[in-house]
């Protein structure tokens, strides 16, 4: 499948700020189940100081500004995309794969994620209570799959099933900043929420897991508001396996793939830093939409 991108975001600042970096994220990589045909990215109001690929092997630019209100970058491209399943393959890159068991301020599990968890674990699971005191906590799903036995593929399903019938997906309600058990405890949330409750959880039981940032072609809807996110689980004999908690699927032919990290500030479209400018407004125009081989 052939999908055209167009990402802009625009930042206007209410006086014009003296200084600032934004690490950008937005080039897509060829690779198992893609392949970049055309990709362009072009910055007004800032200029680009270097290229290069991050520590999780993304294609990363550093842009700079000073002295300006506003900023625009805007990227777009094609990406061919094959459905594999869900299946990305053997682990590349320069972190080693058991960096992906660590927990991040994002991911850490409190008691709820635990308790979740344990359910999966396939045995008692040792948790602290909310008292700080350690107890033990039992097999609470009857008949679950474990990803301690030999069915590890269905145990993430069933997971990833666990974690979106805990947590609605609601936008507007949590940020950047909320964590696995903040969004757990509310019970609501976006995919974000849904990919960092999902790869806490995973790590948990000792399965390497990453965030993924990236696109998803949506059935009549071609203008959005927002990129997607998922989760990939490291299971041995396939390597990376995605999966898209917030619609229940592994990613299939619809999805891009463009950034992955240990959370979403790993792999966050764009970061940075700004001195002065007073308040700033930011609005982020998305457009994925399919596209013919002739075209």
């Amino acid at each position: 499948m052939r999908i055209a991108i167009s990402h802009t975001t625009r930042y206007r600042f209410d006086q014009p700020s003296p200084h600032g970096l934004q690490r950008l994220r937005l080039t897509p990589r060829s690779c198992a189940v893609q392949t970049v045909r055309d990709w362009r990215m072009a910055v007004t109001g800032a200029s680009v100081e270097a290229e290069y690929d991050d520590h999780n092997q993304n294609c990363t630019t550093l842009i700079s500004f000073g002295g300006g209100s506003e900023i625009e970058v805007a990227s777009h491209g094609v990406v061919e995309t094959l459905d594999c399943a869900g299946v990305v393959g053997k682990h590349t890159g320069f972190m080693p794969l058991w960096s992906f068991l660590n927990q991040t301020d994002l991911t850490r599990p409190g008691p709820l994620m635990r308790r979740l968890a344990g359910r999966f674990a396939g045995g008692p699971l040792q948790s602290q209570s909310a008292s700080g005191q350690s107890q033990s906590q039992s097999q609470s799903g009857q008949g679950q799959p474990s990803l301690a036995g030999d069915a590890p593929i269905a145990a993430l399903h069933a997971l990833s099933d666990a974690v979106l019938e805990a947590v609605a997906y609601a936008t507007g309600r949590t940020d950047a900043s909320t964590s696995a058990e903040a969004a757990l405890a509310a019970g609501h949330g976006v995919c974000q929420d849904h990919a960092h409750i999902f790869i806490g959880a995973v790590r948990m039981l000792g399965v390497p897991a990453r965030y993924v940032s990236g696109y998803l072609l949506m059935d009549g809807v071609i203008d959005q508001n927002a990129g997607h996110a998922w989760a990939e689980a490291h299971v041995a004999g396939l390597g990376w396996v995605g999966f898209d908690v917030s619609n229940a699927i592994c990613p299939d032919a619809r999805y891009v793939r463009v950034a992955t990290g240990a959370d979403y500030h790993d792999a966050a479209p764009i970061t940075g830093v700004t001195l002065g400018g007073g308040a700033a407004e930011m609005t982020v125009e998305v457009s994925v939409a399919q596209q013919s081989a002739a075209q």
